[in-house]
Formats: C-alpha cells, structure tokens, sequence
C-alpha cells in the first residue's frame, strides 16, 4: 500500500480521528485550522453505542474515561425547583442509555485526548484555513488563507455544520443541505453554586421555552437555553453581535421563572458564548473526486440526536479503514464510505421535531401535562427498565470490521 499524502480541513474531533486511523497506517496527514491554537472548549458532548466501540478500538477509552463529567442522570423541575421526574444514567454498560450518557465528557477534553494521540505523527497548522482547492485526476491544489498552496493526494472536509469544503463540492443547484428543525439554542457557563448538583435538571417555561443546567466542575456550571421557533422567525439573530444575540435571548427568557435570573446574570460576563439555530445537515454529496466530507460537515444531526460525536468517530473509522483498502481507487473508496455509514447516518438523523415541540410546550397546562406524563412514567420506572431491556437506540448496526486497521481489542 503506497502511503498518501492528505489533507484535513478542521481539528476538532472527527478530523484528529480520522488522522489518528491514518497516520498509524503509514500515510502523511496534515491538519489545517483556522483558530490560532487547539480549541479544546464548547459545551459537554457524550459517547454512545458505537461511539464508544469506535474509541475503544482507538484504544482511547480508558483515557476517556478519565476524564468523565460525573454526571448520575438528569431531573425535570418546575418553576419552584421542585423535582418532578428523575431518570438516573445506566451505567452498567448494558441496555440503552438514558439521556445522561455512561460516557459525557466535555468537548475541550475530547479534543485534547485526539490532539494528543496524533500530534507526534500529524501535522498541525493553526491559524490557517483553505480558502479554495483545485484537483485534477491526480492531485488536489489546496491554496491557504496565508498566500500559500500545496499539493495532496486526497482532501477531507472536517469543517464542521457550516463547512466551506462541501459548499465547493455540491453540484450547482443542489437542494439546501440544512434541515430547519424549528428551534435555537444557546449555551454558556456560570459560576457552579451550592445548589448545583451532579444531576442535570431541565425546566420548562410557557413559550415553547426549555432551561437545562448542569455541572461539569467543581467550579463550573454550563447553562442550555432552546427556544421552539415554529415560524422561523428568529433565525436572523445568529448572524449579530455577540450582545444583540445576548439581549435577543434576555428579552425572550425574562421572568421565565426558576433559576432564569441567576442564568441570565450570569449570560452578562461569560466567557463561554455560543449561540445557534439547530439544524441538521442533509445531502446526498459526501464527495467529489478526490474531496470528501467527514463528521459533521457531512451529515450533522444536531444536538438533539445526542448521535454528534458519535457519528464523527464512526465515520472517520469507516473512512479510514475503507481509503486503506482502496488506495489506488479513491473513488471506490469514497463510494463504499458512503454506502456503509449512510445506514446509521439515516438512523441517527432521525429526529422528529413534532416530538420535541411536544417537549416544549407553548401554555401552563402543556407544562402540566409534561410533567404528569414524565413523573407517571418514573413512578411506574419505566426509563429503568428501558435501559435494562432494550437495545441501543441505534439498533443492530455494527461497527464494521477492517483488517487494514489495526485497533485494540481492550
């Protein structure tokens, strides 16, 4: 197999994981990113299912593991605080997982386990980002955002929900490959308090407005807000200011009740700001000669899924394995990427935004009713005995198997 010299746009988890697979099988891989330095932060991220197979093949989960937000499960509150509902995580690393992963760790730490797994054998170039690229039959033309170019063998777009690479790729015409799910969020962190526990409480608010909190430090609390937007209406905010989109969602969440005060004080003096639509990212071009895209550039299916970073893993394995067993054809590896992994990317995408409006409710009374349902449901312990029971909610799909990789088997 004669090494290949590639290149990846993009240094958050699914690009350094793909370079992980491919440096180890002797091919010359370089990392572009556009931020000056690691951007080892963003908010708590989760393994699950084949995620977590994909990280121990990477013989990574062990470290992983040491670095795990100790977060027991998570709580519905009313608008007093009081505990309606509590689902506790299976950690028992058997059935399906509640919505506190055996695995949450938060994004920054993820990144620094990649990082450090491929650093000595993966070429890292910050501050830099391709701006275009050119490729013939032989070759892709990368032209960097510092005057320069260089020539590779082939070219991944791991540049995130927003990617620039498949915006050069797609076919003129091509449907928008955004799927608008009717609702925004927003994320930041607070100071943790005496009240902060390590369950992660959720609140609902009249409005179609939700709150989670939860802590990931002994000194840190992260705070989600997500707005149900029927009309869409709203979408232009996240093209403001940082302190047009900060009053945008003050106004929205004043007086919401709970602790929506302490969260909004809090909003004024954070460090940790990121505010977006939630979307999915939906097309049917992974590539185009001898460009293709990974993670979510590729196939983003939104917080929601809880399938992100799982999906990332997945795909730069699949990617990996079948580019080392088509080297001489990228083509054919390309394709048979895209064959294998559509599957699960059907599977985790799908999100059906009629359910989750149903979980934020616009009046007290869709509120009530929530809380009903949800304190019923644990009272008779039906979320135990799901993931006592049932499979991953991913189904029988397998991490496939390839011989051109080496991983360990721990």
């Amino acid at each position: 197999m004669a090494p290949l010299n590639i290149i990846i746009c993009g240094g958050g988890c699914a690009g350094p994981a793909l370079a992980y697979w491919l440096s180890r099988s002797g091919h010359q891989v370089t990392i572009v990113e556009r931020f000056p330095a690691l951007r080892a932060t963003g908010a708590q991220i989760d393994l699950r299912g084949q995620g977590i197979e994909a990280a121990k093949r990477m013989g990574l989960l062990d470290t992983i593991r040491g670095k795990l937000v100790d977060e027991d499960g998570f709580a519905i509150v009313d608008s007093q605080g009081k505990v309606r509902a509590t689902v506790m995580a299976n950690k028992s690393g058997k059935g399906a997982q509640s919505l506190t992963s055996e695995y949450e760790i938060m994004r920054g730490d993820l990144v620094r386990i990649l990082y450090d797994a491929t650093k000595d054998k993966v070429k890292y170039i910050f501050d830099t980002s391709v701006d275009r690229f050119e490729q013939d039959e032989q070759k892709v033309t990368a032209y960097f955002s510092d005057g320069s170019s260089d020539t590779f063998d082939l070219l991944v777009g791991a540049d995130g929900q927003g990617s620039r690479v498949r915006k050069a790729i797609l076919p003129p015409g091509s449907p928008d490959p955004y799927r608008q799910l009717g609702f925004h969020a927003a994320y930041w962190f607070i100071p943790r308090n005496e009240t902060d526990t390590n369950l992660s409480y959720t609140y609902q608010s009249p409005g179609g407005r939700m709150i989670m909190r939860r802590s990931h430090s002994p000194t840190e609390t992260q705070i989600y807000f997500f707005l149900r937007d029927d009309a869409l209406e709203f979408s232009s905010i996240h093209r403001g200011s940082v302190e047009q989109q900060k009053e945008f969602w003050t106004q929205k969440f004043r007086g919401a009740g709970w602790e929506t005060d302490r969260f909004l004080e809090g909003m004024k003096t954070t460090n940790n700001w990121y505010c977006q639509e939630v979307v999915q990212v939906q097309t049917d071009t992974w590539h185009r000669g001898r460009v293709v895209l990974l993670g979510d550039a590729a196939h983003c299916p939104s917080p929601f899924s809880g399938m992100g970073t799982t999906a990332g893993l997945v795909g730069a394995y699949i990617l990996a394995g079948e580019i080392n067993r088509n080297t001489e054809n990228l083509s054919q590896a390309f394709a048979n990427y895209d064959k294998t992994l559509r599957t699960f990317v059907d599977e985790v995408q799908n999100v059906k935004p009629a359910l989750l409006r149903l979980g934020m409710p616009l009046t007290w009374w869709g509120v009530a009713i929530l809380h009903f349902i949800f304190g019923l449901a644990c009272f008779l312990r039906l979320p135990d005995l799901i993931s006592r029971f049932s499979k991953e909610r991913d189904g029988d799909w397998k991490l496939p198997e390839y011989s051109e990789l080496e991983y360990s088997r721990e």
